[in-house]
């Protein structure tokens, strides 16, 4: 159905995304029925839309994706970031189709009706991307009713009361509530991911925190430390992806993964090698609130730290530098980045809204990584301690393996 500047609904139309302004885009609702309000986005992905959808980064936002025939290979409970979708609902062109993929397990409206996620098909995507690229990103309301009744005033007040991502933090609502270990590793066909370092945090003395005992917790035959050989990385969850986990122990760490207002205190009473801190979603200066206090005080005990996205403008903020919110944002699985020190050019996978605004660094940080789309900065390094961080998603592997090089980095030089 085309692109509608009107309020007038097309027979048969089933879906609807209100903008904030007014405008309705009319289409072919599936997955879930009802509204929800948030950013609208657009994503460049030809593929991964389970993990797109699972990453805790997009909460708060209705992904627009770009590749017009999304839902083609199913879902299945393996391509997931997070335990359930955290987006509120996706914009396609093409009708959903029956799966075509021996690893399909579920239709993929099926797959978002259980997890409570609303789809629009039959959008032109072409002409709402051009959009958000011109105007920026739009609060709207996404919805869909079976019976094709929308309560158009409703919607629009629903739509035109969300506050926008400016000012919100989102970290809070998608933060693991329990300390736990993690022990899943690398994938692999027919076997899945692997758990090659079983432990358990609470042997640690010292430890406040409760201790999840779920799939990515297990424990040890004497009640402790496992591998003790493996550095252990305290990973703070500000709303991770579950691959990051994998690729720092495939990396070589052992890891134990804190909720985001862990207090300084009973970080340290994991005895870390290293701290690393997760993406997430929402606006940095929001969770730096009580989450730059942290970092600065790990930073103070020459703590190595390595951050990916909201963690790498988490770690800007505690250094002195700001955060700006960008116009459009940068999300998809091919975007250019070069690395300053070698000019070596990097595949990257990006979601983020916010960014490291490079001109407010101080002196003893510099701008390592910068995106070839439009010079933002993508990557930070302290010059007097062992820390630094990358706004892109190395663990997405669009290089497949351009940054792989960062978890060896990090892992390789902690003792």
């Amino acid at each position: 159905m085309a692109h509608a500047t009107t309020s007038a609904q097309p027979q048969g139309a089933t879906g609807l995304l209100l903008l904030a302004d007014g405008t309705a885009i009319w289409g072919r609702g599936f997955g879930a029925a009802g509204a929800k309000a948030g950013e609208v986005c657009f994503n460049t992905s030809i593929t991964g839309y389970q993990e797109i959808l699972t990453d805790p980064s997009y909460a708060g936002q209705i992904i627009t994706f770009t590749f017009p025939h999304i839902g083609n290979v199913g879902a299945n409970p393996e391509d997931i970031e997070a335990d359930i979708p955290h987006a509120l609902g996706c914009i396609v062109r093409e009708d959903v189709t029956n799966p075509s993929s021996f690893r399909s397990a579920q239709h993929f409206s099926q797959w978002l009706a259980a997890n409570n996620q609303i789809g629009i098909s039959g959008v032109d995507t072409r002409a709402l991307t051009r959009r958000i690229r011109e105007a920026g990103a739009p609060n709207a309301v996404i919805a869909h009713a079976p019976d094709g009744v929308f309560d158009m005033p409703a919607l629009l007040a629903l739509a035109q009361g969300w506050p926008g991502l400016e000012g919100m933090d989102l970290a809070i609502e998608v933060t693991g509530a329990e300390t736990r270990g993690w022990d899943g590793g690398k994938w692999t066909l027919g076997s899945g991911y692997s758990n090659p370092v079983p432990f358990v945090p609470s042997a640690v003395e010292g430890c406040s925190g409760t201790v999840a005992e779920g799939p990515s917790t297990s424990l040890g035959t004497n009640g402790g430390w496992q591998a003790p050989s493996r550095p252990h990385v305290v990973a703070i969850d500000y709303g991770a992806k579950h691959n990051i986990f994998r690729s720092l122990v495939e990396a070589g760490a052992k890891v134990t993964v804190v909720p985001a207002k862990t207090p300084l205190e009973d970080i340290l009473a994991l005895e870390p090698a290293g701290v690393f801190l997760s993406n997430g979603p929402g606006d940095p200066a929001a969770t730096g609130v009580y989450a730059v206090p942290v970092i600065q005080g790990l930073l103070e005990r020459d703590i190595p730290i390595f951050g990916i996205c909201l963690g790498h403008q988490l770690l800007g903020l505690a250094a002195g530098a700001r955060t700006l919110k960008m116009h459009q944002g940068h999300r998809g699985a091919n975007h250019p980045v070069k690395r300053l020190e070698t000019g070596v050019v990097e595949i990257t996978s990006m979601n983020h809204g916010f960014a490291v605004d490079a001109a407010t660094l101080p002196a003893n940080v510099v701008e390592t990584h910068v995106s070839l789309f439009d010079g933002s900065n993508c990557g930070i390094a302290f010059t007097d301690k062992n820390a630094f961080g990358v706004q892109y998603h190395p663990e997405a592997s669009p290089g497949p393996q351009d940054s792989f090089y960062l978890f060896e980095k990090f892992v390789g030089g902690l003792r």
